[in-house]
């Protein structure tokens, strides 16, 4: 009896459903917009989005802001690059954006920010990177690490009366030169650094012309970095610095100041290029 009640409450049901009838159940709160019930009088932690427009969803900051840098992991740049910081949209604190790039190399190169736009930073060494410095950038979660060219080389341009020198593709030094004079015109072409001496004493007679002529010498010279075995040097000439930028007077050589020789000798290393244009 009590089975048979049951199931007449069951179909009662069935039917009432397939009639459309609705059936009482128990109330479930709306939810409050983006999730958890409604509090009469506590508002909302992530306001409602007005009407017709998508829902905002929260992402974590640290993520978004993580600049981009370049030079990128495993390039290879020249003397003058700068490290460029594009942030992902207008910085308004930017002591504090400078505060959270660090550069740091292999030779502990000094550098400067300085700012494109708001957006976009840069950290510029203050004179150059040195050939193979290897550079490490960390910004904000973001890294890089790169390398500087070994690439080493000089042009001296007979015309312009200039003694350049390259790092990789970038120019890090352009000196005034003078080159060899009509009737010892200095060789053209590219010829690798042979040897280096500190000092060497430059006399005519090796190639037969006596020192007592018109044309002969024999001088102590200082940073001699010499190009050719039959003589020719780029190294320091104090005696034609007045000369040195406007006129070729040398026999040949690649004159410089005193200090500009010193630099190169310095920085060169045997095997680096040197090209004679124009002479």
């Amino acid at each position: 009896m009590a089975a048979s009640r049951i199931r007449r409450a069951a179909l009662g049901f069935a039917v009432a459903a397939a009639a459309g009838m609705v059936l009482a159940t128990p109330a479930v709160a709306e939810p409050l917009w983006p999730g958890g019930p409604d509090i009469p009088g506590v508002p909302a932690i992530i306001p409602a989005p007005p009407a017709g427009q998508p829902p905002v969803v929260p992402f974590p900051q640290s993520n978004i802001q993580a600049p981009g840098i370049a030079p990128g992991n495993g390039e290879v740049v020249g003397g003058k690059r700068a490290v460029d910081i594009h942030f992902r949209g207008p910085v308004t604190d930017r002591t504090a954006a400078e505060n959270s790039v660090q550069v740091t190399s292999s030779n502990n190169v000094a550098g400067h920010f300085q700012w494109v736009n708001d957006s976009f930073l840069q950290w510029v060494p203050n004179d150059y990177w040195p050939r193979g410095t290897s550079v490490t950038v960390n910004a904000d979660g973001n890294s890089s690490h790169f390398n500087v060219s070994n690439s080493f080389t000089g042009v001296a341009d007979a015309a312009a009366h200039t003694f350049t020198v390259k790092v990789g593709d970038d120019v890090v030094r352009t000196f005034p030169a003078s080159l060899g004079k009509p009737g010892h015109a200095s060789p053209n072409g590219t010829f690798p650094v042979l040897e280096k001496d500190r000092t060497v004493i430059m006399d005519s007679s090796t190639y037969g012309v006596p020192v007592n002529s018109p044309q002969g010498y024999r001088v102590k010279v200082d940073y001699a970095t010499r190009l050719t075995w039959d003589g020719v040097y780029v190294h320091a000439a104090p005696w034609s610095v007045d000369d040195q930028g406007h006129r070729n007077v040398s026999h040949g050589c690649i004159n410089l100041s005193t200090d500009n020789a010193k630099w190169y000798f310095d920085n060169v290393q045997v095997g680096d290029q040197v090209t004679i244009q124009n002479a």
